[in-house]
Parts: C-alpha cells; structure tokens; sequence
C-alpha cells in the first residue's frame, strides 16, 4: 500500500472512531470493543504511514523522485487552466482538480478570498517554452511546436535532493545534534566520565512569494492542451524562479529564506588559480567535515573557464569539466547562481550535499482570478494572483562550499 492510500485509510478509520463517540458517549461493551478495533487499526496504520514515508524519503533523496507517488500523479493531471476558468465562470471545479481542492481539504488546507489551491509542484517544471502575450496562441491553427518562447533561468535546487515538508501549520523546529558522548578507555577499577550529546534546533517560519499578472478571457477559456502547458509555464516562470533564486541568494533582510551563499557558517575556497589541486583541496574541505557531496552547481562563464582549464597540461586535453561532470561529481549549470559582483565580477562555483536543504510548505499554491479589477475588466482581460507560502534552512552549513573568486 503506497503512502497516500495509508493516509486515505487512516482517515477513514479516525472518522469511523469519531462518529462511534458522537453517537454514544457512553460506550456499551460492544461499542467499546469496536472503538478498540478501531484503535488498534489506527495504531498499525500510522505504523505503516511512517514506514512508507521512510521508505518514498528515501528513494526521492536517492533517484530524485516524489515523496508520495500517488499523489503526484494526481497533481500531475490537475488543470490550472480550468482553475481560473472555473472562477471567471462562477462554476465548481471537476476532475482531477476537484480530487486535489478534496484531499487539500482533508490535510486542513483551504484557499483564502474564493482563490483555489494548486500543486507547488507544478515550480519544478523547467520553463523554457512560453509566450508573453495571447495573440500567438488565440487562432484556431495554434500549434504549439512552433511557438518560440522566452529563455528563462533552469529551476535547480529541487532537482538537486532538497527534502521537502509540506502541509505544515505553525513554525516548524527540527532538532539538530551539535555534539556527540565521547568514549574513554579505562583501566580496572578506574570510574568513566560522563558525557552527553548537545542538541539545538533550526527552525522553519512562513515566508510568502507572489505576483500579478494578466492575461485575455479568451485565452484562460481555450481547451488547447498546449495552452495549459503554456500557462504553467508562465507560473512557474511567475513564482517558481523567485522561490529557487531565494534558496540560493535569498537573506532574511529581503523577507526571503536565508539562501545557500548566506547561511552562516557555510564553508569557503579559493580557485583564483583555477587547477586541479584548487579544486581539490576545494572539495577536501566537505570530506574533513564527513560530507559526501552530489553535486557542483556553478553559472555559464564560470562554466566555461572549467570546461577551457586543463586538469594537468601534461596529460593531454582533459578539462576540469568535462562530460558535465567535475571531479567525478554531476556539474549544474544555471543563471540563477550570480557572478559575484565586482570590478570586475567573479565566478562562482558551490560543492555539497544539497541534501541538507531543507524547504518547507505551508499549504500549497494559491491562484485567484479576477476578472472584474479596475483596468482588466473593461478590456475583458483576467488579473490572476499567484501566492505560495514557503521557507527553507540549511541543516549543517558545513555541507556546502563556495568558491566566489573565479578569474571569468
């Protein structure tokens, strides 16, 4: 049984227990050796639940797949077009989109202000096919194959083994361990030295992205699967890039999670002699801290002064990046990582266990359309606000080194 059924079947159980105290506050014998069936039931579902949940964690921080595959197809059928339809029609959702509005509302998630809830996953799209305006997609002919769309940043963090905790309420604090009991070695009769492990906590609060936009009546009531592809797009585009720049740049200051570059405490080198020695003393520094990195993530100059450089000249023509892989590592290349600033800029290049990026979610995406706001409504056109709830920290900032000295 996968995790969403567990979850679906814990749910009946609880709600069969609740009804059998409502309607008998006193229970008779019978009634209370079927509250303990009940219970007992329950019990071994949660059971279950955490061993699934262990077991899907697992394999999404190894393969990068979904937590809760079930779940994921459900999201992966949802219709964001036939969300904001369904508002500018003053109709109910169907399908796929009301199997998800139902199971939101089982976890306590609701949509504020008439909005409707979407899946946050529909940020892990990569955008690179997407229009500005609707005249390119409105003609009966539209074929999607042959729309030239914008060149956005690639979403990357994610992808990288992020873990991720959704449906959380209030803040959330994850325990950390920051000292272990220490062991001694004693002769006869001598008395041992206590020693305790320490523990503190990181914690997650609320942190909310947005944006408006706009877009014609006409094309949110088109049927046109590719223009639901283009629409996601266009909110991924939107919120999606925001919330993944932020895990890498973001500060406190900017209301953003505290991002990758600016967790304190993250670990530094030096590759302003690019070499193969800089680099490996580069990533020496995560196996002294007992990290094992799965990946190298860098941006497009920087790139290329790794795939130009020479690993040993003496050797022939291997480079430090090569076959997209550095140092025997899977090498990311995207715009959302800036050059460091300066006179002039320099290349960044960041190494760890992206792992230790914990994002959590509160609730999930909310889209509202509205197609009577002043200067849209005289034009027929739909103003649509996207807003998505989220935060992000660090678990061991020793996890990660940066490079930021890169001659480009």
């Amino acid at each position: 049984m996968n995790l969403h059924a567990v979850r679906e079947a814990r749910a009946a159980k609880v709600t069969e227990a609740r009804t059998l105290l409502a309607s008998m506050p006193t229970l008779t014998p019978e009634a209370q050796t079927k509250f303990d069936a009940l219970k007992s039931e329950i019990v071994a579902l949660e059971g279950q639940e955490a061993r699934a949940q262990f077991v899907e964690e697992a394999e999404r921080r190894s393969l990068g797949a979904p937590v809760d595959k079930a779940r994921n197809e459900l999201e992966g059928q949802v219709n964001v077009l036939d969300a904001i339809a369904a508002q500018i029609e003053n109709r109910s959702v169907t399908g796929a989109l009301a199997e998800f509005q139902a199971d939101a509302k089982r976890q306590g998630l609701t949509a504020r202000n008439g909005g409707i809830l979407v899946p946050s996953s529909i940020f892990e799209k990569r955008a690179t096919m997407t229009t500005t305006g609707a005249a390119a997609v409105v003609p009966d002919d539209y074929k999607a194959s042959e729309l030239i769309g914008l060149l956005r940043n690639s979403l990357i963090v994610r992808s990288l083994g992020a873990r991720v905790l959704s449906g959380l309420k209030g803040d959330t604090v994850l325990p950390k361990a920051t000292g272990a009991a220490t062991a001694y070695w004693v002769a006869e009769g001598d008395s041992l030295t206590e020693s305790n492990t320490t523990y503190s906590s990181i914690k997650l609060e609320p942190k909310t992205v947005g944006a408006l936009t706009a877009f014609s009546r006409q094309l949110a009531l088109q049927s046109n699967p590719a223009i639901e592809a283009l629409l996601r797009d266009d909110i991924s585009a939107v919120v999606g890039l925001a919330v993944d720049k932020a895990l890498i740049h973001g500060t406190a200051v900017a209301k953003q999670p505290v991002g990758i570059l600016n967790v304190s405490g993250i670990q530094t080198a030096s590759l302003a002699t690019l070499t193969w020695a800089a680099l490996v003393a580069m990533l020496e520094k995560l196996g002294l801290e007992n990290i094992t990195p799965n990946a190298v993530l860098t941006h497009a100059k920087a790139a290329t002064k790794l795939q130009t450089t020479l690993k040993d000249a003496s050797a022939g023509s291997v480079y430090l990046m090569e076959g997209g892989r550095v140092a025997g590592l899977p090498a990311y290349v995207t715009n959302q990582l800036d050059a460091k600033a300066g006179t002039p800029d320099k290349g960044r290049v960041i190494a760890g266990d992206f792992s230790q990026i914990v994002i959590g979610e509160w609730g999930v995406t909310e889209v509202l359309a509205n197609p009577y706001a002043a200067g849209y409504y005289e034009k027929g056109d739909v103003q649509l606000r996207i807003m998505h709830t989220m935060d992000a920290v660090v678990r061991h900032p020793k996890a990660f080194v940066v490079a930021d000295d890169v001659t480009l």
